[in-house]
């Protein structure tokens, strides 16, 4: 197999000048600011302390842009993974969560390099549309702990567990905690609507002017509420040495799954932000070189204490929105996270974690396709057990899960679909010219004929035995019309197999026509052309009826 890497780097730089340069500078250094508080955000969220999701960001976010498929793609951390990343700490620790991300980067590799990149698009779209909605929830239950400053040692990551947990510790709720948690939350609504009126607004992201005003007013005043130095003891202003994670055989084979669900969702989610900065900046992605590149960053980022990253389809939409237009933009935002962390590492001690938690709620709400929901009276029936059902698994139980029940319902959904879209109909010969005398004198038939529509395939194999095989007639021809099938698979091929031979016992011919190319295939690589005789193949009814009173005739001449 020929592989094809190569990088939407290289396409970039052939006409590359300053002008494009300093818009990409600009882009990226604004998209470097946003990323801050969402790294840091996201990551205290999943488990893992801020410095990790930093260095997610800029590790990541490095190779993304360099590798990727995608001109304007960042990469990082994101809200879609904390459900995740959270429930892997919690069952198997921080370690064996950096393992499951490298075998997770392993299999994006694997997709990429066997070119399943177009695979990700036949996920239906009330899959994905649950498990998003779903995932909104689950964040924001997460959030809940930090948001009211609930004593709780560790979240589980259970559903159940987890509702209980926090009812149990509602009295525990911190009364300073909440206010800087609502303050910064109404903060962020506030600026975000701002934006949209004012221009100066827009030149600062809304969750980093909260960062600064939240950590500076807590500072000054000196509330009592929980911060990064005294959860994490701040952030190192260091880079960090390469370590590789401690590795336990004995668990790999159950970390398989959990890295599957990480390879799978950072798939969807990459090649998704890839399609809408597709529509943004009229180009097209190339979605195995974006998956061989989010491998490659999921591989190395944990060698630096960094966890599972994909594309964010936020930032990437800020990105092109501030002018950024290659790859260079997304490097350019991973050095500018560097050097806030060498630089001002140590003011990040005092940013509050209520206010992070905000931050948080406010991505889960943002996140969520909730007039979906409005909208669900408007589709079918399968569509909503589909979408509700992905919705509420992922949810109450696992992303995986939920993932793979919508595949199955909607697969199933979809064979009914089509088997109910095939049909099969008696053609009344009478109506054709010099057919007359086609009956025996008890009135039996002695030429049958059927036009077949749809799909011949394993989900319509029922009605087709029904109709064609088991024939209560005994006719001495049988045509069958194909004009209207549009494709035949291996169950289909054998009912008409079974059918030429069930003819064949009772002396009498099968005669097709009007074959279209996908069943004409089938019917040659088969080998059931030789078996049927290609004088019984015809192009057109007119040519079958001719053929079967051929048949007929000569093997029952008139009385």
């Amino acid at each position: 197999m020929r592989i094809h890497f190569r990088p939407k780097l290289l396409d970039c730089l052939g006409n590359y000048n300053t002008s494009m340069l300093l818009s990409d500078v600009s882009a990226g250094i604004t998209v470097g600011v946003l990323a801050l508080p969402l790294a840091m955000a996201f990551a205290i969220a999943s488990g893992m302390s801020p410095t990790a999701g930093i260095w997610t960001a800029i590790v990541a976010g490095f190779i993304i842009s360099t590798l990727g498929g995608s001109r304007v793609q960042i990469g990082g951390p994101t809200g879609a993974f904390i459900p995740i990343v959270y429930g892997i700490v919690v069952q198997y620790g921080v370690q064996n969560l950096l393992i499951a991300t490298m075998m997770a980067g392993l299999m994006l590799l694997a997709m990429g390099f066997f070119r399943l990149g177009n695979l990700i698009r036949f996920i239906p779209v009330s899959v994905v549309i649950g498990f998003t909605n779903g995932i909104a929830v689950v964040i924001f239950l997460s959030q809940i702990k930090d948001f009211l400053g609930l004593n709780i040692e560790q979240l589980p990551g259970e559903f159940f567990a987890k509702i209980k947990s926090l009812f149990f510790h509602l009295n525990t709720l911190d009364v300073p905690t909440v206010l800087v948690s609502v303050v910064s939350l109404l903060l962020l609504l506030v600026w975000s609507r701002g934006a949209r009126r004012f221009e100066w607004m827009r030149h600062a992201p809304a969750p980093l002017a909260v960062l600064v005003v939240m950590t500076a007013v807590t500072s000054w005043m000196h509330w009592p509420v929980e911060t990064i130095g005294s959860r994490f003891g701040g952030i190192p202003h260091n880079i960090p040495s390469l370590s590789f994670p401690t590795l336990d055989l004995s668990l790999m084979g159950q970390l398989i799954s959990p890295a599957l669900t990480i390879a799978l969702l950072g798939a969807i989610e990459s090649l998704l932000s890839a399609r809408v900065a597709d529509g943004l900046i009229d180009d097209r992605h190339d979605p195995n070189q974006e998956l061989m590149a989010q491998g490659v960053a999921n591989c190395i980022a944990p060698l630096f204490g960094g966890f599972a990253a994909t594309g964010a389809i936020a930032r990437t939409a800020t990105n092109v929105k501030t002018g950024g237009r290659t790859p260079i933009a997304g490097m350019v935002h991973a050095l500018v996270l560097l050097a806030v962390v060498l630089a001002l590492a140590p003011l990040a001690s005092s940013i509050p974690l209520a206010t992070l938690s905000a931050i948080v709620v406010v991505v889960s709400l943002n996140m969520g396709e909730w007039h979906a929901f409005k909208e669900l009276k408007r589709y079918s029936t399968p569509y909503r057990s589909v979408l509700l059902s992905t919705f509420f698994v992922t949810v109450v139980f696992d992303l995986t899960l939920a993932v793979e029940l919508g595949m199955v319902l909607a697969s199933l959904f979809f064979i009914y679909r089509m088997s109910d879209l095939t049909h099969i109909e008696r053609i009344p010969l009478e109506d054709f010219y010099g057919v007359e005398g086609l009956s025996r004198e008890d009135g039996t038939p002695r030429i049958l004929a059927f036009r077949v529509f749809g799909s011949l395939f394993f989900g319509a194999a029922n009605k087709m035995e029904s109709q064609l095989v088991n024939l209560n007639a005994q006719p001495n021809v049988v045509i069958l019309d194909m004009g209207k099938v549009i494709n035949i698979d291996t169950t289909g091929m054998d009912i008409i197999r079974m059918m030429h031979k069930n003819l064949i016992r009772q002396n009498a011919v099968l005669v097709l026509c009007e074959l279209n190319d996908q069943p004409a295939s089938i019917i040659r690589r088969s080998g059931f052309f030789k078996d049927i005789h290609a004088e019984n193949v015809c192009g057109n009814l007119t040519e079958a009826l001719i053929r079967a009173q051929s048949i007929e005739s000569s093997a029952h001449p008139p009385l």
